[in-house]
């Protein structure tokens, strides 16, 4: 059996392919997520405001609330939020662009896994090595 983490973990690597492709070719996506269901099964959720430009903050606001719902009806054991953030990596000073992942399990695991990536001279995505930070737990409530 799988833990929480190694569940999180593969929710994270079905989605981070699209943000990469969607960067490589607009240079920027709009929050997207997934989530994994009890049989192991991952689907990925929008959030659809009905603007065609809408707010990142509205975007993530309804994925969140569709999370939060989908895991208090036990449909959802696993989520992933993925934005296109501003984050300082260690041991850096200044944020860079980032893809991050927040990641929450029914068992309490919690996690944001930050990609920060940047664009060469003749526009090639180049995404450097991740790092880790906890998370908010937004998802499941204890």
């Amino acid at each position: 059996m799988k833990s929480g983490m190694e569940e999180c973990e593969e929710l994270m690597n079905a989605l981070v392919p699209f943000a990469e492709q969607m960067l490589s070719t607009h240079r920027e996506f709009f929050p997207f997520g997934g989530a994994m269901s009890h049989s192991g099964e991952i689907v990925q959720v929008g959030g659809w405001t009905g603007d065609e430009q809408p707010q990142s903050v509205e975007v993530i606001s309804l994925i969140e609330k569709g999370f939060q719902d989908g895991a208090a009806l036990g449909t959802y054991k696993a989520t992933a939020l993925v934005v296109d953030a501003r984050v300082v990596p260690p041991g850096k000073r200044t944020a860079q662009d980032s893809i991050a992942v927040n990641l929450d399990h029914s068992d309490g695991t919690s996690v944001v896994v930050v990609f920060p990536y940047s664009f060469s001279a003749a526009g090639e995505l180049a995404i450097e090595e991740p790092f880790a930070a906890p998370g908010d737990n937004r998802v499941f409530s204890p």
